[in-house]
């Protein structure tokens, strides 16, 4: 048997394969949808994945603003925000983080599945929220999923 060929190959920033991908958010669920996202921006979905190496898609998503939420969390669910005052914590609910900035609740979603470290921060990066259907990124002929 030749052992030489079970060799792991881990990736590298050089070595890596970054693609570019669109996502459709209008009528799915916000959890099921951001924990897809959060897994092809890791590069979960890719058999050279490698932990410590930003070896994930870009991502693009479009109609952010149509995305739905299941039972009463649309009004009941809180986000929290602090001020770094006394007194200075804040709560919006996804109705009114919606009416304001609807790319957010996706964004949020998102990153609170990816890692809480550098790496984490670096991959975050990768993703570009639209509220609408069109996207400025067309140069760099992104495939649809």
């Amino acid at each position: 048997m030749n052992t030489l060929s079970y060799k792991t190959v881990s990736a590298n920033k050089k070595t890596v394969n970054k693609e570019w991908v669109v996502v459709d958010a209008q009528g799915e669920i916000l959890g099921r949808l951001t924990s897809k996202i959060a897994s092809i921006i890791r590069g979960k979905h890719k058999p050279g994945f490698t932990p410590n190496v930003d070896c994930g898609d870009n991502v693009i998503v479009i109609n952010a603003d149509k995305v739905k939420l299941t039972g009463n969390k649309f009004s009941d669910k809180q986000y929290v925000s602090y001020t770094g005052y006394p007194g200075g914590q804040r709560f919006i609910s996804p109705k009114e983080l919606m009416a304001k900035f609807p790319e957010r609740v996706i964004e949020k979603a998102v990153r609170g599945m990816l890692p809480k470290n550098r790496l984490g921060r670096a991959i975050y990066g990768n993703l570009y929220v639209y509220a609408g259907a069109e996207h400025p990124h067309a140069a760099q002929n992104p495939k649809t999923i």
